[in-house]
């Protein structure tokens, strides 16, 4: 840990520490904290994020996408659905998924601009 990165005198700002924590109190924190963990791994990531370029995609374009089985691309596709996170619908035998709404599509794409972001001030 850097030395300047903490504070030198303790010094508690009442008034923000009450609102802030009787805000976080009403929210489901552990909730959010699952669909983070959700989108943690790498091949769920890759697989909302290629949900967000087509807004539909059938379990054998998911497993050819990030190049894994038919099982693995339906595990995590699953997991996914689980966690309200895509939804799916039957055609005969193809089962075609998309992302549950339009909240998990701002969120990849914003975790993938804050990137594209970083390295732009990398370069800089």
């Amino acid at each position: 840990m850097a030395k300047d990165d903490v504070c030198k005198v303790n010094c508690v700002h009442e008034d923000k520490v009450n609102r802030i924590k009787a805000d976080i109190e009403g929210k489901d924190t552990m909730s959010a904290a699952k669909v983070f963990k959700a989108l943690s791994d790498d091949t769920r990531i890759k697989i909302a994020y290629a949900l967000t370029i087509e807004e539909e995609l059938c379990v054998c374009d998911v497993s050819n996408i990030v190049e894994c089985t038919v099982a693995t691309a339906s595990h995590h596709l699953r997991l996914l659905r689980n966690m309200g996170l895509a939804k799916y619908r039957k055609v005969g035998k193809l089962v075609y998924y998309s992302l549950d709404d339009d909240h998990v599509r701002q969120i990849i794409q914003t975790a993938f601009s804050h990137l594209e972001e970083g390295k732009h001030l990398a370069t800089s």
